[in-house]
């Protein structure tokens, strides 16, 4: 296993829909377990093929709930069904999210409370996980990632020129650049 360079926004695979997993071989097992590996480096609670460069639909997802359920998992060429996502502004401590292609920062982004997700796992098993809270809202996040779509892309206007400013001052924003968890001093 091996931690993997995650992606920064401005590279082109963070922002153009994945492709399907076609192949489930030991290529595919290895970098699911390399990025079980680089989530925890980094650490986060998923982490999406394309984020570390491999345009492919398919994410790792790994958190504790309240109940201290733990749901950690692949979903390979998933499908997410979400419940209309609640009127009004997004609330600063309830609902701020980051992004490991965005180190660092953290916004508040209105998300659907409930979601349905369906993939299938290593061994082409199907599931199916109906989701609420936090881990619906991973779901909504790493889901978008396999569309080409970053958290910042869906926050409101004055959120989004925050998110743009900073992107400017971190010279993020370009092809080619990444970090390394464990190795370079970032966090999302």
């Amino acid at each position: 296993m091996a931690v993997l360079p995650i992606q920064i926004t401005g590279n082109p695979v963070l922002h153009s829909p994945a492709a399907d997993v076609t192949s489930f071989d030991d290529e595919l097992a290895t970098l699911v377990a390399d990025m079980f590996e680089t989530m925890e480096a980094a650490p986060g609670v998923g982490l999406a093929a394309p984020q570390v460069d491999v345009p492919l639909r398919l994410f790792v997802f790994n958190w504790t709930d309240d109940d201290d359920t733990l749901w950690r998992g692949v979903a390979i060429n998933p499908t997410l069904w979400v419940s209309p996502v609640p009127i009004g502004p997004a609330d600063e401590d309830e609902e701020s999210e980051g992004c490991l292609s965005v180190p660092g920062e953290r916004f508040a982004l209105r998300r659907s409370q409930l979601a349905m997700l369906t993939a299938v796992d290593l061994d082409q098993k199907p599931f199916e996980i109906r989701a609420e809270g936090w881990l619906a809202r991973i779901f909504q996040h790493e889901y978008d990632h396999l569309d080409g779509v970053l958290y910042v892309d869906r926050l409101d206007h004055a959120a989004s020129k925050a998110a743009a400013k900073a992107v400017k001052k971190s010279g993020w924003g370009e092809p080619g650049l990444s970090w390394m968890p464990g190795v370079d001093d970032l966090e999302g």
